[in-house]
C-alpha cells in the first residue's frame, strides 16, 4: 500500500502539480510533504499527516516552513505558533 501511495503522489507531482504553478503557502509543498510523510511514517500515519496538512492549506493560512514530524513525535506544532505560545 505504501508504494502504491508513493507512486500516486509522484504521478500527481509529475502530471497535475505543474498545472497549478507556484501557489503553495507552505514549504515543502503539500505533495512533497505527503511524499516524505508516507515514506517516513508508512501508509496510514503518512496519509493522516498529509491530509491534516492539506486541510490546513487554505488562502487564509499563514504558511511558512512546516516540516514532516520525525518518527516518535506525536504531532508537529502549528507553524504559526511561537515557542512562547507552545509553552517552551
Amino acid at each position: 500500500m505504501k508504494y502504491l501511495l508513493i507512486g500516486f503522489i509522484r504521478a500527481w507531482r509529475f502530471a497535475i502539480s505543474p498545472l497549478y504553478g507556484q501557489v503553495c503557502r507552505y514549504h515543502p509543498t503539500c505533495s512533497a510533504y505527503a511524499l516524505e510523510a508516507v515514506t517516513q511514517h508508512g501508509a496510514v500515519r503518512g496519509t493522516w499527516l498529509a491530509l491534516r496538512r492539506i486541510v490546513r492549506c487554505h488562502p487564509w493560512a499563514a504558511g511558512g516552513y512546516d516540516p514532516v514530524p520525525t518518527r516518535g513525535t506525536t504531532a508537529a506544532p502549528s507553524p504559526d505558533q511561537t515557542p512562547a505560545t507552545r509553552g517552551a
